[in-house]
């Protein structure tokens, strides 16, 4: 070796395609910045702009992680206790297994408010959309399960 000079690496590396590589060097640090990025406070700029994005019709709202972090959900109760929460359920299997019947079944018990199976249920106004039944294989099931009682079925659409 010469002298002082110590052995280093290219000063300008091949980055991308063959793009340089700065060589400035910055005196900021993380542990320097006096901004607060842990504040939730928001300038009332920042807000009156976020409601005029959400007032766009191709709007997507998203979230940040450290909005993720910080913000407190509250859960949404349960439909059935320890069976059945709020949300979309895709429910598959083999044909002609009770899938429909299950679901007519869940969808009956929710909207009288009756246990099913020993769970404690929350009635609710059910919306039940048999698309692929005609009207007379949906109205002999109907029968099949609850007779020709038409109260047990009162807040059943």
């Amino acid at each position: 070796m010469q002298g002082d000079k110590k052995k280093t690496t290219t000063p300008v590396a091949s980055v991308g395609a063959d793009a340089g590589q700065s060589n400035l060097c910055s005196e900021n640090s993380i542990a320097n910045m006096t901004e607060d990025f842990n504040s939730c406070e928001k300038s009332l700029e920042e807000l009156l702009r976020e409601m005029k994005l959400m007032e766009e019709p191709n709007y997507l709202h998203t979230v940040s992680k450290r909005e993720l972090y910080q913000k407190v959900y509250t859960g949404r109760p349960a439909i059935i206790d320890g069976l059945l929460n709020s949300g979309a359920y895709i429910l598959a299997g083999a044909p002609k297994i009770g899938k429909s019947f299950l679901v007519a079944q869940l969808a009956y018990h929710v909207s009288t408010g009756q246990k099913l199976w020993n769970y404690d249920v929350h009635p609710a106004t059910v919306l039940y959309l048999a698309l692929e039944d005609d009207f007379q294989w949906l109205q002999a099931r109907l029968f099949r399960m609850f007779g020709v009682n038409d109260s047990a079925t009162k807040n059943c659409c």
